[in-house]
């Protein structure tokens, strides 16, 4: 955890003394950027709504400090009520991953890693699964204007190969390289296509990361073992699905929809799993809920069977 890592906080607008910031805000802002590490009275900032914000991110600072690493304060966010914007969550998945990859000369896993820490529009036409940035598809939909994207995701009238200059593909990957800041590149986590075994390689390289534990993740079409051991939604809408069927719940008519991919991950060493379920295999979904993709990364961590030795 370094000076500069914590002085990126102390800049984020809602911190940022502006205008008509007071003369006592003005000194605790120069003063944690000077020693980001220092205590502060809040009660010297003036303006009640700037002494709020500067206490969320002194209660995180104190987070990150105690744990010492990105990683660290990441799961120990989960281990205790969550009580900081979801933001600082998706923020610390992004430092994460973006280690991780580092090095990488594969533009599409880059673009399957922004499911990590970006929200995803949905749109699933003529049997393709299409993502799109959702930031991105919600700043085309209150425009005056569509850009390709929003006729594709909002609009959903083109064929995928009308798109291709938008979708990214092996052929067109380099696009990203170019774009990646913008967000306005799609992909189709549809089986078969190469974004959704990109995917695949993040989750192995982020399980790695945190854990030490070599797993290989395999799209499938569905799940055939009737009475499988172990599965982990990668959101909550995947999460509370696979919980139905796995107890032999009725589905309400229509919802299996919303599962996008469905994923078999294997350990490379069954003796890093709990020892029950050893050498069986663990099945993962990713879905939507109301057209929007949630992903969860921090379940991969924490609810993977890992032997507790």
């Amino acid at each position: 955890m370094t000076d500069d890592f914590l002085r990126a906080y102390y800049l984020r607008p809602e911190i940022h003394p502006v205008e008509e910031s007071g003369d006592g805000e003005r000194r605790v802002h120069a003063a944690l950027m000077e020693d980001p590490r220092r205590s502060i009275d809040l009660a010297a900032i003036e303006d009640p709504d700037a002494r709020d914000n500067y206490r969320i991110v002194l209660d995180f600072r104190r987070k990150l400090l105690e744990a010492g690493t990105v990683e660290g304060c990441y799961l120990a966010l989960f281990r205790a009520p969550i009580d900081i914007p979801p933001m600082f969550i998706d923020q610390l998945a992004h430092v994460v991953l973006r280690n991780v990859l580092d090095g990488t000369d594969d533009p599409l896993k880059l673009r399957a890693g922004e499911l990590f820490f970006r929200d995803q529009k949905a749109t699933i036409q003529d049997g393709h699964v299409l993502l799109a940035d959702l930031e991105t598809v919600e700043m085309h939909a209150s425009g005056h204007r569509y850009g390709s994207i929003g006729r594709l995701i909002i609009e959903a009238q083109g064929e995928l190969a009308t798109a291709n200059l938008d979708v990214l593909d092996r052929n067109n990957a380099a696009l990203y390289w170019e774009r990646e800041s913008r967000h306005d590149t799609v992909i189709s986590l549809t089986y078969g296509r190469p974004a959704l075994d990109a995917l695949c390689r993040v989750i192995e390289a982020w399980v790695f990361h945190f854990l030490k534990t070599e797993v290989r993740v395999t799209p499938i079409r569905k799940i055939d073992e009737e009475h499988w051991a172990w599965h982990i939604g990668l959101d909550a809408e995947s999460s509370e699905l696979l919980n139905e069927l796995w107890g032999g719940r009725e589905i309400e008519q229509g919802r299996m929809r919303n599962i996008l991919a469905l994923f078999a991950l294997e350990f490379a060493d069954a003796r890093a799993m709990r020892a029950e379920i050893r050498g069986r295999t663990v099945y993962l979904a990713l879905a939507a809920e109301d057209g929007v993709v949630k992903m969860k990364p921090q379940n991969l961590l924490l609810n993977l069977p890992v032997h507790e030795a």
